[in-house]
């Protein structure tokens, strides 16, 4: 019955560690954005050009284009000229998980560590029931979340920074690269082009975030923020897991540092526990939204998005990420797991 808490996820409301834990995202964010200009998107995986629309038509914009790949919206009304092109006081924020990429991008990364030996079965098949029920479920509970970052965390006390961060530019090649979502990635380019930041904001360690941001040539990155000292993780966070409202926080005080207004700014999710962040901007977008983030999303007339395969979210009651052979699979793993070590 412990499991059922999983696809009940609790509302929470910011507290003071969600308050900090937004802070100190949003102050690595700005610090690692500002130690150089990311690198421009890589060409694997990137959106296709759409075709030349036919003479005397007005091309797409790309972010249209993206659109036109995969089902209409959900929503005809039309819609004024978006994003803005010089509107400096703008940016974009992007949920990562299910929202840019497939899956959780913890679960990836803890794949690739258990590759190079940083753990045992036992913690890999931990991970993989994990990732099952994050797609079982279609929703991020908040100390299921936990329970996730405390391994990792427990996995990674005592390493490098420096190390962690090279091993995860070749996990990110291993694993994520070819897990982006080309219509989302559309959206973000097109925010570039109109010369706007965009910036993902995840649960997933900020060092690993900050690898995909600059893999798609994205500004930077908010993520969780784990403590070190003289460049060793001491397995201890700072604040809380940037899940929910410290999500929300993190992008507040972002805006705030970079003057930015966010009545003007866009966010996008595919998570109802992002309902805080989405809220804070003008332009709030639900991507391949569950089913909760679905409904809110139509009845505050937010715009949606759902780049997915196969049968709508709606009807299956899951995230499609990869449909109903990625959750057999990452369950079958861990029963394989569970079997070898008998």
């Amino acid at each position: 019955m412990a499991a059922l808490g999983w696809l009940t996820p609790r509302r929470r409301s910011a507290t003071a560690r969600s308050v900090l834990a937004g802070e100190a995202s949003a102050e690595a964010a700005r610090k690692t954005a500002q130690a150089g200009a990311p690198h421009a998107p890589e060409a694997a995986g990137a959106p296709e050009t759409a075709p030349a629309p036919p003479s005397g038509e007005a091309p797409e914009t790309e972010a249209a284009a993206a659109t036109a790949q995969t089902e209409a919206p959900e929503t005809e009304a039309a819609e004024p000229e978006f994003p803005v092109h010089g509107d400096d006081l703008a940016a974009a924020f992007f949920d990562l998980d299910n929202t840019v990429m497939q899956g959780a991008a913890i679960f990836h990364f803890g794949r690739g560590l258990y590759k190079r030996e940083f753990f045992r079965r036992r913690e890999l098949a931990r991970f993989a029931w994990q990732q099952a029920w994050f797609r079982l479920a279609g929703v991020e509970d908040p100390e299921h979340m936990q329970d996730a970052r405390d391994s990792a965390l427990s996995i990674v006390k005592g390493h490098k920074v420096s190390e962690l961060m090279a091993i995860g530019e070749e996990i990110y090649d291993e694993y994520m690269a070819e897990r982006i979502w080309p219509g989302t990635r559309a959206l973000a380019q097109a925010h570039l082009d109109a010369g706007q930041k965009v910036w993902l904001v995840t649960a997933a360690p900020v060092e690993t975030a900050t690898i995909i941001a600059r893999r798609l040539g994205l500004t930077g990155a908010l993520g969780t923020v784990a403590e070190s000292v003289d460049g060793v993780y001491t397995g201890r966070l700072v604040g809380e897991p940037l899940h929910g409202p410290a999500k929300a926080e993190a992008v507040r005080a972002l805006a705030a540092a970079e003057d930015l207004d966010l009545e003007r700014c866009a966010a996008y999710s595919d998570s109802h526990n992002d309902i805080p962040m989405l809220s804070l901007v003008g332009h709030p977008y639900a991507i391949n939204p569950d089913t909760k983030l679905r409904k809110h999303a139509r009845a505050n007339d937010w715009r949606l998005r759902d780049y997915r395969t196969g049968r709508k979210a709606v009807k299956v009651g899951v995230p499609a990420a990869a449909g109903v052979g990625a959750i057999a699979g990452g369950t079958a793993a861990a029963i394989a797991l569970h079997r070898r070590r008998k």
